[in-house]
């Protein structure tokens, strides 16, 4: 392996090897750096979903939900294998924070969002079919609504497109860890343990896509480059060997009105997600207590004869901006610290990852002065 790249980018996460994949489909050479493996940490702990973000329309988010809505059209389209849609279904109840008219209109915007052969639309669910939902609590139920998104394996999507980074000509290092790197006149140099090998490798311009470790490795670049003030979000998910359902449910919770998603998952059931500010070790993060007890409570609150014990529960970790907001009620939207030779992308939904691939190649190809490149990764499979 050359010691040499165009850019080089540390993190193995959907985000990380995103960039990777658009890096080396634009001709540039590429290292994709990674500690443990590929989707080890948020990319292989989120809810599974290939989703617009219904519920970010309340916060008037409608950029991030077209644009994520667009990108589920895409994945659809190149990895239909692992991105499959299914129907969600949204039981509104007398005491729910939002009324039923509020989520058809709601629903409209959603689907006019879409745009055409982006899924299809919406529907009512008439009071004679409520029977035939599983079980769901019908008592104050005012209206059942029924629309689709899209599910994946996380972890696998991940995967797929590291291999298809590598495909393209990037080079893969993993285990690997970033000991040290430091600004030189034509880019960076890295120090890399190999399983306790060292070696050193020289790029053009850093990526720092690190997830929930992303300040911690800036703070081992010399100079320290830009840091951006953000919180780590805790989310768990309890995992069931029983299947509830093959269609998913969205649920507001009735302890705080969050949404809560019920999914079909490996022939069994998947419940989250919570939102906790996370102060510890990013390795060490595990589901609480009072996590996977307030999951069960929504649960069983909707489906009370689904009093099944969970087999699995695990937590994983989401970059999003430090405010005094919920975290329920910040931005999704990602962001970038920008310097000389060096990009740093905060955050990201699994939906946008290429989106956010494609703004970063931006920023990289500008930085270095080279031609603009077409969009080209709208069109590449991601494949085994």
């Amino acid at each position: 392996m050359d010691n040499n790249f165009d850019i080089c980018v540390i993190g193995g996460g959907i985000q990380g090897t995103g960039i990777a994949q658009a890096a080396a489909l634009s001709g540039l050479s590429v290292a994709l750096v990674e500690k443990s493996d590929w989707g080890a940490g948020t990319s292989s702990k989120s809810s599974k979903l290939i989703h617009g973000g219904l519920r970010y329309l309340e916060s008037f988010q409608f950029g991030l939900v077209r644009e994520s809505l667009s990108e589920r059209r895409t994945l659809l389209k190149i990895a239909g294998d692992i991105v499959k849609p299914n129907w969600f279904y949204l039981p509104v109840y007398k005491n729910n924070l939002h009324k039923p008219w509020q989520l058809r209109i709601g629903l409209i915007l959603y689907r006019i969002l879409a745009g055409r052969n982006n899924l299809g639309g919406y529907k009512s669910v008439p009071r004679s079919q409520w029977k035939h939902l599983q079980g769901l609590n019908t008592a104050d139920l005012l209206a059942v609504f029924a629309y689709q998104d899209a599910q994946t394996d996380d972890q696998q999507l991940t995967r797929r497109v590291a291999h298809s980074a590598r495909d393209h000509g990037a080079s893969l290092l993993c285990p690997a860890t970033v000991v040290s790197a430091e600004k030189t006149a034509r880019g960076y140099s890295l120090e890399l343990d190999l399983k306790g090998e060292k070696k050193t490798i020289y790029c053009r311009y850093l990526v720092n896509a690190a997830g929930p470790w992303i300040n911690p490795v800036a703070t081992t670049i010399t100079p320290t480059p830009p840091l951006l003030d953000v919180d780590l979000v805790e989310g768990t998910h309890v995992e069931f060997s029983q299947q509830l359902s093959d269609r998913c449910f969205y649920l507001e919770a009735q302890q705080d009105h969050r949404a809560v998603f019920v999914m079909p998952y490996k022939g069994g059931t998947l419940l989250g997600t919570t939102e906790k500010i996370y102060t510890g070790d990013p390795d060490r993060v595990e589901p609480g207590t009072e996590e996977i007890d307030y999951l069960l409570a929504v649960l069983r609150h909707h489906f009370p004869h689904f009093n099944h014990k969970p087999v699995k529960a695990w937590a994983g970790l989401r970059v999003l901006p430090a405010t005094d907001n919920s975290p329920f009620r910040r931005s999704r939207e990602v962001q970038y610290a920008q310097s000389e030779n060096y990009l740093a992308v905060y955050g990201g939904k699994l939906t946008g990852y290429r989106a956010t691939a494609e703004v970063a190649i931006k920023k990289i190809i500008k930085s270095l002065g080279l031609e603009k490149r077409r969009k080209i990764t709208d069109t590449a499979k991601v494949k085994i």
